[in-house]
């Protein structure tokens, strides 16, 4: 077992010997993962993983809030969602990314891997693109984002697709900016000491990023690629050397586990 994986679920109160835990995400991504939860159990999944009774806000809303509204959430979708505090701080920095872009009419904002629409909402409510689509295979999730984008009026498109006909089916014109969040399931990817492998997600990141900027040639991309504080320096390096420019950022805001981060490079232009 990946020492990342022990970790994660000694926060949860799921190993031996640590107390037991009745919203542990390993309980939301096994028996409970295609059942929708009530307002009590995210709570109780954000208070007894992090301390945090309104951890899974999303959409701008706290648990109450979207809950009220007729928003609902998976197992699944509430422990892999990207929650508000992170996803706003994926937005600002990609908005601060693309407004240097030269000689771009609009832009675009894509996610292959649209889950939840959290982090496509964040992007755009700072981008202000002139679009933005999310590609979602999973009949179950694709059905219930739908639903609950309706709901909050959020203006994005989510399509019924895997990410690859998606990506090479979307039609953009040339002059704008094509912006992708790139966030492939992890799986075991992501090793505590170690840290997080790209060429381990599933698909390995660098496989999407060659996917769109063959398919987008003619375009200048911004690719935000979700990270980890530590990365292996070998994928890191496989995917830095295919942009002309990259960052690396990471956000300080998690108590009990480790930090998240993002990766920025673009493709036929600099910063």
């Amino acid at each position: 077992m990946p020492r990342s994986t022990e970790y994660i679920r000694a926060v949860a109160g799921d190993l031996p010997g640590s107390r037991a835990r009745a919203y542990d995400r390993w309980r939301l991504l096994g028996e409970r993962r295609y059942e929708l939860l009530d307002l009590s159990e995210v709570q109780g999944y954000g208070r007894d993983s992090f301390g945090d009774p309104d951890f899974v806000s999303i959409y701008g809303l706290r648990p109450a809030d979207w809950y009220a509204r007729g928003v609902r959430l998976l197992g699944r979708t509430a422990v892999e969602c990207t929650r508000d505090r992170f996803a706003d701080l994926i937005g600002r920095d990609v908005a601060a990314v693309a407004r240097s872009a030269p000689a771009v009419s609009g832009s675009i904002v894509v996610d292959p891997f649209a889950g939840s629409g959290n982090t496509l909402y964040w992007i755009a409510r700072h981008v202000r693109p002139d679009r933005s689509v999310g590609f979602e295979v999973d009949d179950v999730v694709f059905e219930l984002t739908r639903r609950n984008l309706s709901i909050v009026s959020l203006g994005i498109d989510v399509v019924h697709q895997g990410y690859e006909p998606g990506l090479t089916g979307v039609k953009i014109p040339e002059e704008e900016l094509v912006i992708l969040f790139v966030s492939p399931p992890w799986g075991n990817a992501l090793d505590e000491r170690s840290g997080l492998d790209f060429g381990l997600t599933t698909p390995p990141v660098v496989e999407i990023v060659d996917l769109a900027s063959a398919v987008f040639h003619r375009h200048k991309l911004l690719f935000a690629i979700q990270a980890y504080e530590i990365v292996t320096p070998a994928s890191l390096a496989a995917l830095t050397a295919r942009f002309q420019w990259s960052a690396l950022n990471v956000y300080d805001i998690n108590e009990q586990a480790k930090n998240p981060g993002l990766l920025l490079g673009t493709v036929g232009w600099v910063m």
